[in-house]
């Protein structure tokens, strides 16, 4: 079998060049020989975006794909938040509470987080370093289309639950063995439990689509850089993602492995993380020395995402540029050594417990030196409070506010008090809707001129940045004092008949508040995007945001500008010529057929 898989990517690579996104003409099964024949426009309809291997199509399918995970992640906690308006179980059970828990984290870090931020990436690092296209775009395409399969492994379990036995894996999205290994005769083993099956061959997908999307990103920026690009002018954003490139690489691999092990252990009788074999402990130490990377690889593009954007409203460059590289570097580096400060409560060694506690803090350190050099931009500056600057400034406030609860639970005492209680919940949210999801509309909203051609409703989305602050700190606030009450996490009722029982339901029904705030939020901003993007007039500014005046109309804003002069020379249409495989434009008087 491997020498067949060998031969048929020997075969596929001659047949065409896989850094190039033309076809060489007249491909058919033979070596192909470049004959100067090359379309100079796209095909249309769905066939452009089934075919595509654009960079900036392949974002913006990303970019969608994103937005439905975002939503089906989104409907999964509204009601998992509507069921814990009552101590009791009153509209969904807990087996399907438990199903909706593991499949919400899973969609929000997998399905929503990674692609999002390869959707930014994909647009914009080839237009940020100046070169034609991502370094293998052909791969770029395939390591899209590996997202929707591995979505539907994921979702499996409840598209088929009403038809057959098989249930939604219900493990939460930690995985934790024993339940998640098939052990006893409950839901999760046998028939019932090939909902875990599935989610486990998706999240492969979802693995593989990072991994060679992490190759793409790193040799895009290492190797298709234009020449006035180095490593002295690259950006942060693009510094970033390539940090988060390495990290993915040194991360998923693992967490691919572990999965294997799994497979293995449910279907074919093995024991890696059985009692009698390796053991539940060991799961958690591949699983985490994945799990805490992957906080970065979700944090840091956001965070070069807030380096980039916010300087562009403050009216001056980014303040202490290098310290802010090497604090990124810094964390990429740290991140592989805090793995077991999720594991204090498992009885671990102290002596190994004290060295994750010290390193656990000491990361604390670079994250502060972003908000100090983030904060000193903003002091003395001319700030403009336009939608992507408030969604920047609410990200640096939120970061604060998880990353100070954070540090609390990398003391040991405290976190053995605090551990898988909704404190953590808050705490992890704080991070993911409070920096990435508030990064990620900045985005949307800073290059929407580029992507769309057209400006958004402002007023909408200055509405759109207030509710989604609102609900994310009343949401996430009140679960923060929910853990100091030993609310536990994952828990579908909480009727205890001990403790503070008022004050545990009246704060749940403050969190299901804030989530409903949050789910209004983002109803104004899907409707502010549809309607900008089919109904408002085409923009003719190619300098929306007055980048100009003050220095800061960087690579991208260049191309949209050149975009823009060459649409209005040819009459008003815009055309993209296609590229031969050394990256020459193709003369389209030459398409003769």
């Amino acid at each position: 079998m491997g020498l067949f898989l060998a031969g048929v990517a020997v075969w596929l690579s001659r047949i065409e060049d896989w850094r190039s996104y033309t076809p060489l003409a007249g491909g058919g099964g033979a070596v192909g020989e470049e004959s100067g024949y090359a379309h100079d426009e796209k095909p249309s309809g769905l066939i452009r975006w089934l075919t595509t291997v654009d960079h900036k199509d392949i974002g913006i399918l990303y970019g969608a794909y994103s937005i439905i995970a975002f939503a089906v992640g989104g409907i999964m906690v509204i009601l998992m938040r509507t069921e814990l308006l009552t101590p009791d179980e009153a509209i969904i059970g807990s087996q399907f509470y438990n199903s909706l828990l593991t499949s919400h984290g899973i969609t929000m870090l997998f399905l929503f987080g990674t692609p999002m931020i390869a959707a930014f990436g994909n647009y914009f690092i080839p237009l940020l370093v100046n070169a034609e296209d991502m370094a293998f775009p052909r791969i770029n395409a395939i390591a899209f289309w590996m997202l929707p399969p591995g979505a539907l492994l994921v979702w499996a379990g409840f598209l088929v639950v009403p038809f057959t036995d098989i249930q939604p894996a219900q493990t939460a999205w930690t995985m934790y063995t024993p339940l998640s290994a098939g052990v006893g005769t409950g839901t999760q083993a046998g028939v019932s439990g090939l909902g875990i099956d599935f989610m486990l061959l998706g999240l492969h997908f979802t693995g593989l689509s990072a991994t060679m999307g992490a190759i793409n990103f790193i040799a895009t920026i290492f190797t298709d850089r234009g020449s006035d690009v180095n490593w002295a002018n690259l950006d942060i954003f693009s510094w970033t993602m390539l940090t988060q490139s390495g990290l993915i690489l040194f991360a998923f691999p693992l967490l691919g492995s572990a999965l294997i092990m799994l497979l293995l252990d449910r279907n074919f009788g093995t024991t890696f993380f059985l009692a009698e074999g390796g053991g539940p402990i060991l799961w958690q130490h591949l699983f985490w020395f994945f799990g805490h990377p992957e906080v970065y690889i979700l944090a840091l593009p956001p965070m070069g995402l807030v380096s980039f954007i916010l300087p562009k409203f403050s009216g001056r460059k980014l303040f202490g540029f290098k310290f802010v590289v090497y604090s990124t570097l810094a964390i990429g580096v740290l991140s592989f050594g805090v793995w077991a400060h999720h594991m204090f409560a498992t009885g671990i060694d102290p002596r190994i417990r004290a060295s994750f506690e010290a390193v656990s803090l000491a990361i604390a350190i670079p994250s502060a030196v972003k908000v100090f050099n983030w904060t000193t931009t903003l002091w003395g500056g001319n700030l403009r409070l336009t939608a992507p600057m408030l969604f920047c400034v609410g990200a640096v406030s939120n970061f604060i506010f998880g990353g100070v609860t954070g540090i609390f639970t990398a003391a040991i005492p405290i976190d053995l008090v605090l551990h898988d209680t909704y404190y953590i919940v808050g705490h992890f949210h704080y991070i993911l809707m409070g920096l990435l999801a508030f990064t990620v509309f900045a985005g949307i909203y800073y290059w929407f001129p580029i992507i769309t051609g057209k400006m958004y409703q402002k007023r909408l989305a200055k509405w759109h940045f207030w509710l989604t602050m609102i609900g994310t700190n009343i949401t996430f606030f009140a679960m923060l004092l929910l853990g100091y009450l030993g609310m536990p996490r994952r828990y579908a009722t909480y009727t205890f008949g001990v403790g503070p029982q008022q004050i545990i339901e009246v704060l749940h029904q403050v969190t299901t508040l804030g989530a409903f705030i949050l789910l209004v939020g983002q109803i104004i901003w899907v409707w502010n995007m549809i309607q900008s993007w089919y109904e408002a007039p085409t923009l003719q500014d190619n300098d929306p945001w007055d980048l100009k005046e003050t220095g800061q109309f960087t690579n991208e804003w260049g191309w949209n500008e050149r975009r823009l002069e060459t649409a209005i020379t040819d009459g008003g249409e815009e055309e993209e010529t296609a590229m031969t495989d050394g990256g020459d434009p193709v003369d389209g008087s030459a398409d003769t057929e």
